[in-house]
């Protein structure tokens, strides 16, 4: 889909359709009155005919029938004006461009109201939007559909919007591109998705962004004292990999952040296995790491002055003669001695190892790591919310701003320190499970443990990672999770140095 902005009045806009936002209750809609002067009337007899209420997702069109040079209208109810505008007119552009793309059209323009937003804000709204609710992942199936919107025309407020517009649609652009990438990640098969692929992927990225990469072999991993990563790769036939990625932006760095996914590219519980029903979905355990990934495609477009250090610890968790056993005691990087409770609690051990790597060799200031780590937060959240801990409230103030912004849910659960004590061990350290009640903070917990006195924020992505079916900005699938509210908060962060 090719993103454009264009300057021009609305009944003027040559495209196979013409997408336009309205809210409940509005007796005198402008966007509808500036393609009605036109039509003739067409477009509001039709919206009364229907008794159109504008109710948020509503869709109606209209054939133009040669009264505008828009072969199509596609009208799309904003519902009441309140809530946020950003995620309002995100759902609405991708509600209208759908509408269009299943009616045939491969030319579409999209404005919206102001909803008291600047034209940036508006543009990247809604190419967020459009980019995001048209994904499908195809890539396996002979018959492709041959319905697909070519080019995204937005439409500026006015001749001295142009550049603006153009700024905020280029940056919706990226976000949404990235969140396709990491899409595209999880959605691939385990068969194809290993450990190695996502070295290779990430030897793409830093090749085509100029960004540095080091990726850390078995041995390698070992030299460091890596023994809790370690062990859960110890059962699988494929090598582990250890991913550093960095970007280092022009100027002075305003700080340095680590952003920090699981990888675990199929997770069958190790020896402690998965029942037949629970391991179907598990290529999606490594959905952090695809997510780490996607950030990196889009911070050389983006260029907030920040350094950023991806981390990832892939492997597999397999059952084999080789796996590690519940009972069993690793030594994490910094010391710490783990008792294997349950071998399918292990994205907290490579995380546990990861977070150790990210202090000690990044020195990193704040660290940020997601994971699709506990059924737990999916009881307590349910499958649309992620959860998140920290040892640092302005830091999570300041992302879940950016996650509001974004339109992602996330929700703060307590790091309740009597909970500590559900994961001591008689024979180690900790223990690496907890209770089922409470199981996502003492997973936090655990972590906590790892994250020390750096600034740090756990993102549990295990609900909203993956769907079942679509919603206003997925298809069934993955869905590309946080990434838009890391690149958010990297940007408020560090703002942009744009060539």
């Amino acid at each position: 889909m090719k993103v454009e902005v264009i300057a021009k009045p609305l009944a003027q806009v040559q495209a196979d359709a013409v997408v336009i936002g309205m809210h409940a209750g509005e007796r005198r809609p402008a966007l509808v009155a500036a393609l009605d002067a036109g039509a003739h009337g067409l477009l509001r007899a039709v919206l009364d005919a229907e008794k159109f209420q504008a109710k948020a997702a509503q869709v109606t069109h209209v054939h133009t029938a040669g009264r505008l040079p828009a072969a199509r209208v596609v009208v799309v109810g904003l519902g009441e004006r309140r809530g946020s505008a950003h995620e309002t007119l995100r759902r609405a552009a991708s509600a209208g461009v759908r509408r269009a793309r299943d009616l045939g059209a491969r030319a579409v323009a999209v404005q919206m109201p102001a909803d008291g937003l600047s034209p940036r804000e508006r543009a990247q709204a809604v190419v967020e939007g459009a980019i995001l609710g048209t994904y499908a992942f195809d890539r396996y199936k002979k018959e492709k559909p041959d319905k697909a919107v070519e080019t995204l025309s937005v439409l500026a407020p006015d001749a001295r919007s142009v550049r603006e517009t153009r700024e905020g649609a280029s940056v919706g652009e990226v976000l949404a591109r990235a969140t396709w990438f990491a899409r595209d990640l999880v959605n691939e098969p385990a068969n194809e998705v290993n450990p190695t692929h996502l070295a290779r992927v990430a030897a793409k990225i830093a090749k085509d962004g100029s960004l540095d990469l080091k990726v850390y072999d078995r041995a390698q991993c070992e030299k460091m004292g890596m023994g809790a990563f370690l062990g859960v790769a110890q059962g699988s036939e494929a090598p582990p990999k250890f991913i550093h990625l960095t970007y280092t932006p022009s100027g002075r760095a305003r700080k340095r952040v680590a952003v920090i996914g699981k990888g675990i590219t199929f997770d069958a519980g190790g020896l402690d296995l998965k029942t037949a029903e629970g391991m179907l979905r598990m290529k999606d355990d490594m959905s952090g790491a695809a997510a780490v990934l996607a950030v990196f495609t889009a911070l050389p477009a983006l260029k907030p002055a920040v350094e950023v250090h991806g981390v990832i610890p892939a492997t597999e968790n397999m059952p084999s003669g080789s796996a590690f056993r519940p009972g069993d005691i690793l030594r994490a990087m910094n010391g710490t001695t783990i008792e294997i409770g349950n071998t399918d609690a292990e994205g907290r051990l490579t995380l546990a190892d990861a977070l150790c790597y990210a202090r000690e060799h990044v020195k990193a200031q704040e660290m940020i790591d997601l994971a699709t780590l506990t059924s737990a937060c999916v009881v307590a959240l349910g499958p649309s919310c992620s959860g998140v801990m920290t040892n640092n409230q302005p830091l999570a103030d300041r992302f879940l701003k950016s996650a509001e912004r974004a339109g992602e849910r996330m929700w703060q659960l307590p790091l309740i320190d009597e909970y500590r004590e559900h994961l001591k061990s008689e024979v180690a350290d900790l223990n690496n499970v907890g209770p089922r009640g409470g199981g996502a903070i003492t997973a936090g917990l655990f972590l906590k443990e790892f994250a020390g006195d750096t600034p740090w924020i756990h993102l549990d992505i295990a609900g909203p990672a993956f769907v079942e079916k679509a919603g206003p900005l997925t298809a069934p699938g993955a869905t590309g999770a946080a990434v838009r509210s890391i690149l958010g908060y990297l940007l408020a962060e560090g703002g942009t140095r744009r060539s």
